[in-house]
């Protein structure tokens, strides 16, 4: 369980926009969540009602996938989200910039190698990739007021060595914790692409 979920709840700073769960792989289905957008929104997707106003110029979309190497789906249902988010990646003109979260306790596993050669072989130039290693406050002993989080040098080895494998090898490495909110701000500072293209 990577921890996508906690991640958009702690980079929104809200507690359950996005479902957590114990258990690995419930994001089962492409969730859009609006950020900025127009007062009263959720009631036009949700009831159809219209209601009146423009969209923030800032608004854009946050999008969480499926866990692809922790949902519990069939082959099939595994292979239509593959050719889903490779269309997406390859086509959607207002992309601005791609997480791929993994696991900074355990490193990348073979479906990120496969996600990241996807990557770079059909992300256009102009969207930002930028790997994500999640739990890093796991990797602490106790309690520590001056460490938020870390990750071992054989994990960021492993994680180098499979982006550099997949031909991505240049993309940043943010370190995050959604129990300390450690690289929240980076994050953000990867969102304000997506908020001013």
């Amino acid at each position: 369980n990577v921890g996508k979920s906690s991640l958009i709840n702690m980079v929104t700073n809200r507690k359950s926009l996005a479902y957590t769960s114990k258990t690995p792989g419930k994001t089962q289905q492409f969730n859009f969540f609006a950020v900025n957008d127009k007062p009263g929104r959720e009631k036009e997707i949700k009831y159809g009602d219209t209601v009146e106003g423009e969209k923030d110029a800032d608004s854009f979309y946050l999008v969480d996938l499926p866990g692809f190497g922790f949902a519990k789906a069939p082959e099939t249902q595994r292979r239509q989200w593959a050719s889903f988010m490779g269309n997406y990646l390859a086509n959607r003109k207002t992309l601005k910039v791609v997480f791929h979260l993994v696991d900074s306790r355990h490193g990348p596993i073979d479906e990120d190698g496969n996600i990241m050669k996807q990557v770079g072989e059909s992300l256009p130039k102009n969207v930002a990739y930028v790997v994500v290693l999640t739990k890093a406050d796991k990797n602490v002993k106790g309690n520590s007021k001056k460490n938020f989080g870390k990750v071992s040098q054989d994990v960021m080895k492993d994680v180098r060595k499979a982006m550099h494998a997949a031909g991505v090898g240049s993309a940043p490495v943010l370190l995050t914790s959604s129990e300390s909110k450690l690289g929240r701000d980076d994050i953000w500072r990867y969102l304000r692409l997506a908020a001013e293209g």
